[in-house]
C-alpha cells in the first residue's frame, strides 16, 4: 500500500491537508456529534466499529462489555451513523488519459479523490466510489473503518483509463442507487453532451444530495499553446486531424470559454459546487481553496 499511497498522495501534501475537513452544506443521513445533522433517529442494526466516547454522546450506547475490559468508555458505530455519506464518481474515460506534463488528467482525478478519501475517513465519515466510462467499471462500497483508505488506492492503482464516455447514464444511476441523502462528488472532464450531463446532476439536487464537481482538464486544454505543426488524435473515436494550432487558438478558446460558462451557470443555478482544477496544480492548494469557497458559500452544520 506504500506505493499507491505515494503515487497519489505525497506524503508532504497529506501533512498540508490534514487539518482540512469536508462538511455537508445539506441536512444529511447519517451524523455523528459535531460534525452534520440527520433528518433522522435511531440506529442501524449493522454494526461497523468502536471509536471512543465524548462529551455529548448518548451514554445509552456506552459499550460496557469493552469498558470492563479496558477501563475506557466506547461508543459502538453503526454504518448509518456515521457523519456524512459520500460518493466519488471517477472518470476514467480515455479523454481522462491526455496529460502534456507529467500528469494525466485521470492521475491527477485519482489524487483528488485520494485525498478527498483520506480527509472523509479521517473526520470518521463515510466513502465508497464509482470509476465509470460509459457505464459503471468498478464500484468501491461506501465503508467508514480507517483502513478502507488502502483498498481505494489499491483499486485505483489497478485502473487504464478506455472506452468513452456517458456521464448522464452514470448520474442517472447514481440517483437511483443511492436514494439517501449524502455527497456526490463528479470529478472528470466533462467532454461529452451537456444536456445529458445537467439532466444527471438536476437529478442529484433533485433527490437532495450535496454535489461537488471538479473539471479536471491539462494546461495545454485549457491554454492551447501549441506551436508549429501539429497532429491532433482525438481521443473516443473522435477522429484526427492536422494542422497549425495557431489558426485554431481564439476559435478553441472561445468555444471553451462558452463550454465552461454553460456549466458554471447551471451549477450556480442548482447549488452545485463546481472547479475547475489543472493538473499541474498543488492539489493541496486546490482542496484549501475549495474547501475555502465552500465555506464561504454558507455550509449547514
Amino acid at each position: 500500500m506504500t506505493q499507491d499511497y505515494k503515487r497519489f498522495l505525497q506524503p508532504d501534501a497529506l501533512s498540508r491537508i490534514s487539518r482540512l475537513e469536508i462538511q455537508a452544506r445539506d441536512v444529511v443521513e447519517g451524523f455523528l456529534t459535531g460534525h452534520h445533522r440527520s433528518p433522522y433517529f435511531g440506529q442501524s442494526i449493522e454494526f461497523v466499529q468502536h471509536r471512543e466516547y465524548v462529551a455529548g454522546d448518548d451514554t445509552r450506547r456506552i459499550d460496557w462489555k469493552a469498558w470492563s475490559k479496558t477501563d475506557k468508555y466506547y461508543i459502538k458505530q453503526y454504518e448509518e451513523e456515521t457523519n456524512l455519506r459520500t460518493t466519488i464518481l471517477l472518470d476514467r474515460s480515455e479523454s481522462m488519459q491526455f496529460g502534456s506534463g507529467k500528469t494525466s488528467k485521470f492521475d491527477y482525478g485519482c489524487s483528488i479523490a485520494s485525498a478527498l478519501s483520506y480527509l472523509l475517513l479521517k473526520q470518521q465519515d463515510a466513502v465508497g466510489m464509482t470509476l465509470f466510462d460509459e457505464k459503471t467499471q468498478v464500484r468501491i462500497p461506501i465503508r467508514s473503518q480507517q483502513n478502507h483508505l488502502g483498498s481505494i488506492l489499491t483499486v485505483l492503482a489497478t485502473q487504464i483509463p478506455g472506452e468513452k464516455t456517458d456521464l448522464g447514464k452514470v448520474l442517472q444511476q447514481t440517483g437511483h442507487e443511492h436514494r439517501r441523502r449524502g455527497l456526490i462528488v463528479l470529478i472528470s472532464d466533462l467532454f461529452g453532451p451537456r444536456d445529458a450531463l445537467f439532466k444527471g446532476l438536476k437529478l442529484l439536487r433533485f433527490l437532495g444530495h450535496d454535489v461537488m464537481l471538479f473539471q479536471t482538464l491539462d494546461d495545454q486544454e485549457i491554454d492551447f499553446s501549441f506551436n508549429g505543426t501539429t497532429k491532433f488524435v482525438g481521443l473516443e473515436g473522435a477522429g484526427e486531424v492536422t494542422c497549425d494550432p495557431k489558426s485554431l487558438r481564439v476559435g478553441y478558446l472561445e468555444a471553451l470559454e462558452k463550454f465552461q460558462d454553460e456549466i458554471r451557470r447551471f451549477c450556480s443555478a442548482q447549488m452545485v459546487d463546481y472547479q475547475v482544477v489543472r493538473t499541474s496544480s498543488k492539489l493541496d492548494a486546490v482542496l484549501a481553496h475549495y474547501m475555502k469557497h465552500r465555506l464561504g458559500m454558507g455550509v449547514k452544520s
